[in-house]
C-alpha cells in the first residue's frame, strides 16, 4: 500500500521563501560590509550600490544553476551537493564579473587595480563567503533532519504503546461477535490485517485516496466495538485525481481518526460524532477531521497534544512547506485541519 518515501535533502530547504530572504539579507549586509570598508576612494554609497548589484546577481545565478541540476542532486549524496553548491557560487561569480567588464565598464567606476584584480578578489571572496554559508546550511539540514527524525522516533514509540490496547479491544469485538455475526467478524480482521499492514511497512508516502480508505477502516472497527454511540459523517468533494495524485506521509490521518475517537467519542456515555470532510480549493487539498468533546471527555481530550505534534512534525518534512496541520478547540469541539498542496493536474508530487 505505501510508496516509497521522499527523504529530507539539503536543497529541500533552499527553495522556501525564508532561506531565499536570509540569502538576500545576508548579500546586502556583505554589501554594506565592502562600501564601508578602510581605503575605498568615491562615493560609499555608489560603492554600496555597485556590490550590492553585483552580489545578487551572484547569488541568483548560483541558485539557477542549482535549480536546474536538481534532479541530478536529488540522488547526490549531501557532500556532493556541498561541493556542486560551491563550484556553483565560483562559476557565477566568474560569469557576473566577466558580464560586468564586458557590458559595465564604461558606466562603473574603475577599480583602482583593474578589472582583472577585482574578479580575482570577487572569487577569493566568495569562496570564502560560500565555505561559511554552506557550514552554516549544512548545520540548518542536519538539525532539521535530526528533528525530523526524533518526531517520527516519538510517533513509532507513541504508535507502539497503543497498538496493544488497540489490538485487544478489536480481538474482544471479533470474539463476541464470531458466533452472531461471522460476516462481520470476517469484515473485521480484514480491516485490522490492512490496518497493521500500513502500520508495520514504514515511513513513507501513500495517496490521499489509501489513507482515506485506512481511516474508513479503522471506523469500521471502532463502528463494531461502539455501535450506535459512534456516528460518521463523510463529504469528500474531490476527484479521483486528485485523491490518487495527492501524496502525504503514511498513517497521517489515522491518528487524527483514532485521536477523535478515543478523546472525543469513547469516553463520553452518550457517544458523539466524527466528521470527515475533503476539499480542494485549486491549490490545497484540505482534510477536516472534527469531533465533539463532551463533559465526559473533557480530561481525555488533553491526549491530544502528543500524537498531533508528531503527525504535525512529518508534514511539515515535506519539501517546500508542502503539508501543514492545523488544530482548533473549543468548548463543544476538536478540529484539525490536514493541508496538502495540490499537484498540478492532480499529478503526483
Amino acid at each position: 500500500m505505501s510508496q516509497p518515501g521522499t527523504a529530507l535533502r539539503p536543497l529541500d530547504t533552499l527553495w522556501e521563501a525564508g532561506t531565499i530572504i536570509r540569502i538576500i539579507l545576508a548579500g546586502e549586509a556583505l554589501a554594506l560590509v565592502l562600501a564601508l570598508s578602510p581605503g575605498l576612494a568615491g562615493d560609499r554609497l555608489t560603492w554600496f550600490g555597485m556590490a550590492s548589484f553585483a552580489i545578487q546577481w551572484i547569488a541568483l545565478v548560483a541558485m539557477a544553476m542549482l535549480f536546474l541540476a536538481r534532479r541530478r542532486l536529488a540522488r547526490a549524496s549531501p557532500v556532493r551537493v556541498a561541493q556542486f553548491a560551491l563550484v556553483a557560487l565560483v562559476a557565477s561569480t566568474c560569469i557576473v564579473s566577466g558580464l560586468a567588464w564586458l557590458f559595465l565598464h564604461d558606466i562603473w567606476p574603475r577599480p583602482a587595480r583593474g578589472w582583472p584584480a577585482l574578479a580575482l578578489a570577487l572569487t577569493v571572496m566568495a569562496l570564502t563567503v560560500g565555505l561559511v554559508a554552506l557550514a552554516a546550511f549544512q548545520a540548518h539540514w542536519r538539525n532539521r533532519q535530526l528533528a525530523v527524525r526524533a518526531k517520527q522516533a516519538e510517533l513509532e514509540a507513541l504508535q507502539a504503546r497503543i497498538r496493544p490496547h488497540f489490538l485487544f479491544n478489536t480481538l474482544n469485538t471479533g470474539i463476541a461477535l464470531v458466533h452472531g455475526k461471522p460476516e462481520a467478524t470476517e469484515r473485521l480482521l480484514l480491516d485490522l490485517a490492512d490496518l497493521f499492514r500500513a502500520a508495520l511497512s514504514g515511513p513513507g508516502l501513500v495517496t490521499l485516496g489509501e489513507e482515506l480508505a485506512l481511516a474508513r477502516r479503522y471506523l469500521e472497527i471502532e463502528g463494531l466495538r461502539l455501535g450506535p454511540r459512534l456516528e460518521q459523517r463523510w463529504e469528500v468533494l474531490v476527484g479521483p485525481d486528485v485523491l490518487a495524485g495527492t501524496r502525504l506521509p503514511s498513517l497521517s490521518l489515522q491518528p487524527l481518526v483514532e485521536n477523535a475517537v478515543r478523546h472525543g467519542v469513547e469516553p463520553d456515555p452518550g457517544g458523539g460524532q466524527v466528521e470527515i470532510e475533503v476539499t480542494d480549493d485549486g491549490t490545497w487539498v484540505e482534510v477536516v477531521v472534527r469531533n465533539g468533546i463532551g463533559a465526559g471527555a473533557a480530561r481525555a481530550a488533553a491526549g491530544h497534544g502528543i500524537r498531533l505534534a508528531a503527525v504535525r512534525a512529518r508534514l511539515e518534512s515535506l519539501p517546500n512547506g508542502a503539508g501543514t496541520l492545523a488544530l482548533d478547540r473549543d468548548a463543544g469541539s476538536f478540529t484539525a485541519r490536514l493541508r496538502i498542496r495540490r499537484p498540478p493536474g492532480g499529478a503526483a508530487t
